[in-house]
């Protein structure tokens, strides 16, 4: 897989006007993979925006279809030119040892400024000893800096795949505290359990108890394990909610109703709620819509 990367990192670049920042990658990359020390890598990471710019990589829908292709989950839309090849070259770093790369890794987010450290994590779904690494994914994503927490917590396949059920929970939690928007996070519907939906629901009570507003994309991870309290809580943001949190919640419902049939029969507004549902339909309305 980290071959094939590596061949549309420099398919990507290589296509760009930039020719002389071209020429400047590949040679990076041949030090990076020889190199008996880090310094090539600290060098090429450091560089990379100087020589290739910070514009925003130019993807066909066919190449975001190769990216899923060859790893699952990989979604490079939002990713810069410059970021793209910070990612190569800590993947041409690998020699075959998963311990020595996780240590490197590691090592270089610890030094890394911000755009540098956004950029490796944002790597996180091609690296090798994808285990190893988590210990700086979940650092990463309590950090209170909101890029960093979303270059792991966004179209990102590693959490939903490595994390463990109360470091996935302490993440979609930050999100809400940090005001970042849940539905970019991968696996969202098929980590939910339980102890989160409980956990949304006490936030929920304690934010309309403050006086501050709930995100409707919080009842998406509650409604398909609501208990009594969450059917409460349902019917709650329903009855203060105006069009966009009503619609919310119906969204949610219909969502969970696989999961959870008998939650929409439990409330009061069971007409309400499918003439919403009707209009989510009708209207194309979708989670990046409610956010």
């Amino acid at each position: 897989m980290l071959d094939g990367f590596l061949a549309l990192a420099d398919e990507w670049i290589t296509r760009t006007p930039n020719e002389g920042g071209a020429a400047w990658f590949r040679g990076a990359i041949a030090d990076v993979m020889h190199a008996s020390t880090d310094r090539p890598l600290a060098v090429a990471i450091g560089l990379a925006s100087r020589r290739l710019g910070k514009a925003d990589l130019a993807l066909t829908p066919h190449d975001k279809a190769r990216a899923i292709a060859l790893r699952p989950g990989l979604d490079p839309s939002e990713w810069s030119i410059s970021q793209l090849a910070r990612i190569a070259f800590m993947a041409a770093s690998y020699t075959g040892d998963d311990a020595a790369f996780a240590v490197r890794f590691d090592s270089f987010c610890t030094t890394a400024e911000i755009n540098e450290l956004i950029s490796l994590c944002r790597g996180l779904p091609v690296y090798p000893g994808a285990a190893l690494l988590e210990p700086r994914a979940r650092e990463a994503v309590r950090s209170g800096m909101k890029p960093v927490f979303e270059a792991v917590a966004h179209r990102n396949p590693y959490p939903s795949e490595i994390f463990t059920e109360d470091a996935w929970n302490q993440m979609v939690v930050k999100a809400l505290f940090i005001g970042s928007s849940l539905w970019p996070i991968q696996g969202l519907d098929r980590r939910s359990n339980p102890h989160l939906a409980r956990m949304l629901v006490g936030l929920a009570q304690e934010r309309w108890a403050a006086g501050r507003p709930v995100s409707g994309e919080v009842w998406r991870c509650v409604a398909p394990h609501a208990d009594s309290e969450g059917i409460a809580a349902l019917v709650h943001a329903f009855d203060i909610g105006h069009d966009k949190e009503r619609l919310a919640v119906a969204l949610a419902l219909q969502s969970a109703e696989a999961a959870n049939a008998a939650t929409t029969e439990q409330l009061p507004f069971r007409n309400a709620i499918r003439y919403l549902q009707d209009r989510l339909a009708t209207e194309n309305i979708a989670w990046s819509d409610l956010a």
